[in-house]
């Protein structure tokens, strides 16, 4: 695991660019020209296991302990994206500062995190430095109401996560979604999520510069299959580049 933390720490990206790295499920970190590390929805841990009976498939390729992020983001409280056995490890330094949804602070209270975070909603935009995030509607199900989507923008390129939703096309039509330089987004179907064909079609409503999908193979309980992302893709939006990221693989947009 220390060579994938050595890799975070020591890439180097050029200014005007994003480093994007894979975690597995829908966990990214996002690198800044000026070295800052931001974790989005990390899922370190086999908590998820042990709560729900989810069994682990990815292997871990990162421990809470080994970064020291600038910033920590949730898209929402479920525990593949809030981390509950990660999270306090993560936070336990005097700099990393945490940035969730709505529904994170009961859990932030349950582990005892009170100092550096905050805590946001649809239409809110947050600074982390010289990084701006607003956080963006999605459509997770009832039981999720405080669920975001997430707009970073980074010296200059704009990166859509749109965390855990449902397949929403009236809600595509907002301009400042359209043409972002990289669109992340699920492919699993499952759990209130976009299947591989509803992804393709977000793709192909959005427009982006590059798509990459995410929230498969770590459990099997939440399906997901890269290979029918890859021939809606074909069939729909061909022109429109994607990538499959492997866990632990880095680029640069």
């Amino acid at each position: 695991m220390k060579q994938f933390a050595t890799k975070l720490m020591t890439a180097s990206v050029p200014n005007g660019c994003v480093g994007v790295f894979f975690l597995g499920q829908a966990g990214f970190v996002l690198k800044t020209p000026v070295g800052k590390l931001i974790a989005v929805d990390p899922y370190l841990s086999d908590c998820c296991e042990r709560y729900f009976g989810f069994k682990r498939l990815m292997p871990h390729i990162l421990g809470a302990d080994e970064v020291i992020f600038d910033y920590l983001v949730a898209s929402h409280a479920h525990f593949d994206h809030f981390d509950p056995d990660s999270v306090p490890t993560l936070l336990g330094n005097r700099k990393t500062e945490f940035i969730g949804a709505l529904d994170t602070a009961a859990e932030c209270e349950r582990l005892g995190i009170k100092e550096r975070t905050r805590f946001i909603a649809v239409g809110d935009k947050v600074s982390l430095g010289d990084v701006t995030l607003t956080a963006v509607r999605c459509d997770h199900g009832a039981d999720t109401p405080h669920a975001i989507g997430l707009l970073f923008e980074i010296a200059g390129k704009r990166i859509y996560m749109m965390g855990d939703t449902a397949y929403r096309p009236d809600w595509l039509k907002a301009e400042k979604l359209k043409g972002v330089d990289l669109l992340i987004l699920p492919i699993n179907g499952a759990f209130g999520n976009l299947n591989e064909e509803q992804a393709a079609k977000v793709v192909k409503a959005l427009e982006p510069k590059r798509a990459i999908p995410c929230h498969y193979w770590n459990f099997a309980e939440h399906f997901g299959n890269p290979y029918a992302f890859m021939e809606q893709m074909k069939q729909l939006c061909p022109d429109i580049p994607y990538t499959l990221m492997r866990q632990g693989e880095g680029m640069l947009i």
